[in-house]
C-alpha cells in the first residue's frame, strides 16, 4: 500500500504531530534508507504510532484503529477463527449488534477478497480499518492464546441472549457462562495487580476497565445484552438486592485465586445506561508489608520512624486512589502494635484486620459516624487513634 510521502507528511503537520523541519528530515531519511515513508516514520520518527496510523487513514480515506490502545471485543473475535485471522493477518476488534457489523484491523484496508470472504463466512457486514501490521500480529497472539478474551469468548458462545428473562432470578444470574465471565474478569485483575475494576454500561456495549499502577486501562468490551446478568451475578456475590437498581448499593465478598485470597469491596451506581459497578481489590493473604517493603528509604524513612515513635502528635497520609495510603498506615500500626499500647481505629471500611488492634467499622445507619466514634474513643483510654 503506497502513500505519497508529501501527502502523509503534510497531514501529520496539519494534525500538529510533526513540524515542517521534521517532515523535510523524514522525507530525506526515507529515501536514504530506501524505506516507504510509513515504515520510516514507524521506525525512526518521534511521532506516536497511533498518530501515524490516524494520518494514513485520513490520506487514504479509510477508518483506522490503534490496536495498542484499543480493547478487543471477545464477541467479535468469536466470529473469526484463529487460522483465518493468521492467514489474512486480520484481527476482529469490534462488533456492532445494531448494524450487524464486524470491524477488522488490517494492513490492507482496500482488500475486497478479505471483505467478500469474511462476509460469506460470518454473515456479517465487514468493515476494514487500517492498523499497524506489527500490532495486528501481537493482538492475534494475545486474543487467541492468552489473557481475557479466550475464556470470555468461550463463555459468550455458551451464553444465549434469548434465555434472558425480565425478572432476574437467582438461578438465571448464576448460570455457568456468566459466572465464568465474572471469574475471568476477577482473575485477570489479580494477575495484573489491579487495585480497582470498573464495569461500565454504554449504549451498545459494556466496558471493563482496570486501575493498574494508578492508571485506568480499558482491557475488554462485552455485549450490552449480558450487562444486567453480569451485574446481578456480582450483586448476589456481594449480598446486595438484585431487584434494586434505582439507588447506589455497597457490598463485599471474598474471591480466591490459587492460594491468594482477595477481599472485594463493591459499589454500584445507577447511570443513564444502567448500573455501573466498581470493585476495590484488597489482599487478605500475604500479610502487611513493612515500611521498607513499601519502598521508603533514606531520610524519608528516618523522618517517618522518628515521627511514629513520638508520644504525641498527628501524622497525615494523603494521596490519590490506590496510591497506598491505607497500606502505609497499617504498616505503621503493625510497627507500633504492642501489648503496652491501646490502639483504636475508626475506618470505612475496615480493609485489613490486625490482631491486637481495636478496629471499628463506621455505620451511619446505626448512628456510628466518625464524629461519634472519635468522641467514644476519648473515653476508651487510647494511646494511638487511626482515622481512615
Amino acid at each position: 500500500m503506497n502513500i505519497v510521502p508529501k501527502k502523509l507528511l503534510s497531514q501529520l503537520i496539519k494534525n500538529g504531530v510533526i513540524t515542517q523541519e521534521d517532515a523535510d528530515q523524514y522525507e530525506v531519511g526515507s529515501l536514504q534508507k530506501n524505506l516507504s515513508i510509513s515504515d520510516y516514520l514507524f521506525q525512526y520518527s518521534s511521532a506516536k504510532k497511533g498518530d501515524i496510523i490516524a494520518a494514513m487513514g485520513q490520506v487514504l480515506g479509510v477508518p483506522t484503529v490503534d490496536l495498542s490502545n484499543s480493547p478487543i471485543d471477545p464477541q467479535a473475535v468469536s466470529f473469526v477463527s484463529e487460522s483465518i485471522a493468521r492467514k489474512f493477518l486480520i484481527i476482529p476488534y469490534k462488533y456492532d449488534s445494531k448494524d450487524d457489523a464486524l470491524y477488522l484491523g488490517t494492513a490492507e484496508p482496500f482488500s475486497t477478497s478479505i471483505t467478500d470472504f469474511l462476509a460469506k463466512k460470518t454473515g456479517k457486514r465487514i468493515i476494514l480499518s487500517l492498523a499497524d501490521l506489527g500490532d495486528i500480529k501481537k493482538t492475534i497472539d494475545l486474543s487467541y492464546s492468552q489473557g481475557l478474551s479466550p475464556e470470555v469468548r468461550d463463555a459468550l458462545k455458551e451464553y444465549e441472549p434469548e434465555m434472558q428473562i425480565k425478572q432476574e432470578s437467582l438461578t438465571f444470574a448464576t448460570e455457568a457462562p456468566i459466572a465464568k465471565i465474572v471469574s475471568t474478569i476477577l482473575e485477570f485483575a489479580v494477575k495484573s495487580r489491579s487495585s480497582d475494576i470498573h464495569i461500565e454500561p454504554q449504549d451498545t456495549q459494556t466496558k471493563i476497565r482496570y486501575r493498574i499502577d494508578g492508571i485506568l486501562n480499558e482491557k475488554l468490551t462485552l455485549p450490552r445484552s449480558i450487562h444486567d446478568a453480569l451485574i446481578s451475578r456480582i450483586k448476589i456475590l456481594s449480598e446486595m438486592k438484585i431487584d434494586e437498581k434505582r439507588i447506589p448499593q455497597d457490598g463485599r465478598f471474598t474471591f480466591k485465586v490459587g492460594v491468594e485470597e482477595i477481599d472485594l469491596r463493591v459499589s454500584t451506581l445507577p447511570t443513564v445506561h444502567g448500573e455501573k459497578v466498581v470493585m476495590r481489590l484488597l489482599k487478605k493473604t500475604g500479610g502487611i508489608p513493612s515500611l521498607v517493603d513499601l519502598g521508603l528509604r533514606g531520610p524519608q524513612l528516618k523522618d517517618l520512624e522518628d515521627a511514629i515513635l513520638k508520644p504525641y502528635g498527628i501524622i497525615l497520609v494523603t494521596g490519590p486512589t490506590g496510591s497506598g495510603k491505607t497500606t502505609t498506615l497499617y504498616s505503621v500500626l503493625s510497627r507500633l502494635n504492642k501489648p503496652s499500647v491501646n490502639i483504636s481505629t475508626l475506618e470505612d471500611p475496615v480493609e485489613y484486620q490486625i490482631p491486637g488492634i481495636n478496629q471499628v467499622q463506621i455505620n451511619p445507619q446505626a448512628g456510628l459516624t466518625f464524629a461519634n466514634g472519635l468522641r467514644a474513643f476519648l473515653r476508651q483510654d487510647p494511646n494511638i487513634i487511626l482515622v481512615g
